[in-house]
């Protein structure tokens, strides 16, 4: 008989669940993962991974197109779209087997099928492994999926979300990208730089609506120079579907509306909880707008039954729900972990240029009335950065005046997804200004503007 009691049972094998699993197993918990489809969830099979796979093809195709900026020469130069998406397909299925890997490792009974819960410390499995299994603790880690909204229905084959965008069997002439988001944005830059006539529309006054303005600012008008259409403060109203064509009707937001044709559409309009089927209403579980209510470590109000990741709410990000697994099974064996303070989650969109970012906005900084110093820094004052050919961009940071504590930072440019845990370190261990600028940053780095946009803020700014 194969085993059916544990001490933790997570349902969902994604990065929050994955992770959980392998940090219970560490702390000596009997654990299990339901997993209904793939181990690695989406963001490893279709998300976070193979789109990375795929922009850093883009990245690529980029520079052998502009070769001759850098003294070198690349004629007749093209691309297979079959062999772009076959390799990001590689990647992923690489780290799937990888996850599986550690869970042996770990020694982590992985239960293929679905979950429900039945009750507190008992959930049924339907699929391959379905039987009845015990647990203390069941830890709920399902994810989310597209948002779909009434008149953009995707129906996989001329109205895409990110699964269809991950796979086209050839590039479109011309795309509608529905959301400007990080998911919308990635997509917009990928395909441009893979030749389609690119259109975004977002119904908000400004693109990547969480971003800081001056940095969403700054990213429109490069998406632009790029020859991408960007309209803000519009929606699309209707779809109206041809044989291989898709005739938009958009709204601009001031009275006028107009249809455009285009080969395909991406529907990118945010993502919802997988909540259902669950057992959650029977049971109690309160839930909000489509995902799970929980403390500061996944408890949610039904004692035993726990939510982190996606499924859990915003921020919807891979780290995010990682940090979470750790801090649900810590709490779950009394070692009293820190709380999840959302503030301190940095985002990164891998758009050309890259986009990352940490805490407070400066609107939301004011908002608070806050007293702040702002700091700058532009890639062009930065030697490493024209040395790259990476003259554009901007680190930006936000500190409370009073204070000297860091509140955010805001960076555009190449590489900046590498460059923010600086600063996403530098607000945990509550730095301030001083420390930042006593700091010694290598030269030539990209990372010496962190330091510039610091001194910057505090009227010390030196190469500018």
């Amino acid at each position: 008989m194969a085993e059916t009691n544990f001490d933790v049972l997570i349902i969902g094998g994604g990065p929050g669940g994955y992770v959980a699993a392998i940090r219970a197993a560490q702390l000596g918990l009997k654990t299990a993962v339901v997993e209904r489809s793939h181990l690695g969830g989406i963001c490893l099979n279709w998300g976070c991974i193979p789109t990375k796979a795929l922009l850093r093809s883009a990245e690529i195709y980029h520079y052998m197109q502009h070769a001759k900026d850098y003294g070198l020469s690349a004629s007749n130069v093209s691309f297979d779209a079959a062999a772009v998406v076959a390799r990001s397909r590689a990647v992923s299925k690489q780290l799937n087997g990888g996850v599986g890997f550690l869970m042996k490792k770990n020694k982590i009974t992985v239960i293929d099928g679905e979950a429900k819960i039945a009750k507190p410390g008992t959930v049924t499995v339907t699929g391959k492994s379905a039987g009845t299994y015990q647990a203390k603790h069941i830890i709920i880690a399902t994810g989310a999926r597209p948002r779909v909204l009434p008149g953009i229905e995707p129906d996989k084959k001329l109205v895409w979300t990110y699964f269809e965008a991950m796979v086209p069997e050839k590039m479109p002439k011309s795309l509608l990208v529905v959301g400007s988001g990080a998911i919308g944005i990635e997509f917009a830059s990928f395909f441009r730089t893979m030749g389609s006539e690119v259109t975004v529309v977002e119904l908000l006054p400004q693109i990547l609506p969480v971003e800081d303005e001056e940095i969403a600012g700054l990213a429109r008008k490069r998406f632009e120079k790029q020859g991408i259409k960007v309209l803000t403060g519009a929606k699309v109203t209707k779809l109206d579907k041809k044989a291989n064509s898709v005739v938009a009707t958009i709204d601009d937001g001031k009275g006028k509306t107009q249809s455009v044709e285009f080969e395909r559409v991406i529907s990118a309009v945010g993502v919802v909880g997988n909540i259902e089927n669950l057992g959650l209403e029977a049971l109690g579980v309160k839930t909000d707008r489509g995902t799970i209510v929980t403390d500061s470590y996944g408890k949610t109000n039904v004692a035993g039954i726990y939510a982190i990741g996606d499924v859990a709410g915003p921020p919807m990000l891979a780290h995010k729900a990682e940090h979470e697994g750790v801090i649900c099974v810590e709490a779950i064996k009394g070692l009293k972990p820190h709380a999840m303070d959302k503030n301190k989650i940095p985002g990164c969109t891998y758009c050309h240029p890259q986009i990352a970012s940490v805490g407070l906005t400066e609107k939301k900084a004011k908002e608070q009335n806050r007293e702040v110093r702002i700091g700058r820094f532009p890639f062009a004052g930065n030697g490493k950065a024209i040395a790259l050919g990476e003259a554009e961009g901007l680190v930006k940071t936000i500190f409370d005046k009073k204070t000297g504590e860091l509140l955010g930072a805001h960076l555009i440019g190449a590489e900046v997804t590498e460059l923010i845990q600086g600063f996403v370190i530098a607000m945990n261990l509550e730095t301030t200004e001083e420390e930042l600028i006593h700091a010694v940053f290598p030269h030539p780095t990209l990372s010496e503007m962190m330091h510039e946009s610091v001194m910057d803020a505090y009227g010390r700014v030196i190469h500018v």
